[in-house]
C-alpha cells in the first residue's frame, strides 16, 4: 500500500498492479493448483518480469537504498509536512525568472518544497546564504561576472538557503538534446517529488520547469507562475490533509498538473548549456 500510494505516474501504477496481480496469481497456483509445469512457468515468468523492472526502476530503487541508508522513513512515507510558498515569493520567482530569460542569461532554481534537501544529496553543497529572497539578489547570484552563477540557487520556506549548488545529473538515456542545466534540473526532480527546479537557458532565455523528472517547456512568466501555484497547492493536498493553504493557493486561477510539452507544439532542442 505505501508502493502504490507514492507512485505518481499513471503508467508506472499500471506496470506495479500487474507486477504484483502476477505475483498473486504465482501464489495461488503453487497453493491450490497441482500443476508443476505450469508452476514453474509462472515462477520464471515473475522472475523475468522482476529483472525487467529492477532494470526500468533503477533510479527508484537507488533512492529507495539512499533513503533507508540514511534512516529519512519521513521523505519514504510521506509524513514530512510541505513548505509552503507565499504567493510573494511564486511572484518573485516568476518575475526573477523572466528577467533572466529576457537577459539570455542561465539559471538554475530548486525548489523544496518538502522533500528535506540535504547537503549529501548535492554533488557540491554551493555555499550557504539563508537569506531572504528578492529579484535583485536572484539576478546578482546568476550574473557571469559572479563566482555563483555556474551552480544552483536552493529556494526553501521563502528563503535562499545556498547558491552555487552543484546537482546530480539525469542518467536517463535519450536526453542528450537537452543542456546541463536541464539535465541536473531533471537529475534532482527525478529523486525527490517534492521538489521542483526552473531552469533558464543561456544559449537561447527559454523558461523551463521540471517535476518529477519532466520538463515543460517553453514557458512564460505567466505561465511559470500559475504551474508553481498549482504545485504548492498539490503539495500541501497531500501533506497537510487538513491544513489551511496559504494565499499561493489562490494565486492559479486553473491549476494544471506538470505535464511534458504542455505548450501544445514542439520546440527544437537548444543547444548545450556551456555551465551546469
Amino acid at each position: 500500500m505505501v508502493l502504490l500510494s507514492r507512485v505518481n505516474e499513471p503508467r508506472t501504477l499500471w506496470l506495479l498492479r500487474g507486477y504484483l496481480t502476477l505475483v498473486a496469481l504465482a501464489w495461488v497456483v503453487q497453493r491450490y493448483a497441482d500443476l508443476p509445469l505450469t508452476s514453474k512457468l509462472v515462477d520464471a515468468l515473475v522472475l523475468a518480469c522482476s529483472l525487467a523492472l529492477a532494470i526500468l526502476w533503477q533510479g527508484e530503487l537507488r533512492r529507495l537504498m539512499e533513503l533507508l541508508g540514511t534512516g529519512r522513513l519521513d521523505v519514504l512515507f510521506g509524513s514530512r509536512r510541505a513548505d509552503q510558498l507565499a504567493s510573494g515569493s511564486v511572484a518573485v520567482l516568476s518575475e526573477a525568472a523572466g528577467r533572466l530569460s529576457q537577459l539570455r542569461r542561465g539559471g538554475l532554481i530548486v525548489l523544496d518544497l518538502g522533500s528535506d534537501l540535504r547537503p549529501e544529496d548535492f554533488l557540491n553543497p554551493g555555499i550557504a546564504l539563508d537569506a531572504q529572497l528578492s529579484v535583485d539578489l536572484v539576478l546578482n547570484l546568476f550574473a557571469q561576472d559572479t563566482p555563483l552563477h555556474d551552480g544552483a540557487v536552493l529556494v526553501k520556506d521563502n528563503r535562499i538557503l545556498s547558491a552555487g549548488v552543484i546537482l546530480p545529473l539525469s542518467r536517463h538515456q535519450g536526453l542528450n538534446r537537452y543542456g546541463t542545466r536541464h539535465l541536473a534540473a531533471l537529475g534532482i526532480t527525478e529523486r525527490f517529488d517534492r521538489c521542483l527546479c526552473i531552469v533558464v537557458s543561456e544559449e537561447t532565455g527559454t523558461l523551463s520547469l521540471a517535476r518529477q523528472g519532466r520538463l515543460e517547456r517553453p514557458i512564460t512568466s505567466s505561465r511559470l507562475q500559475e504551474l508553481l501555484s498549482a504545485a504548492v497547492v498539490k503539495s500541501s493536498t497531500k501533506a497537510g490533509g487538513k491544513g489551511s493553504v496559504k494565499p499561493a493557493a489562490k494565486a492559479a486561477a486553473n491549476p494544471a498538473p506538470l505535464l511534458p510539452s504542455a505548450s501544445g507544439r514542439s520546440v527544437s532542442a537548444d543547444s548545450p548549456d556551456r555551465h551546469p
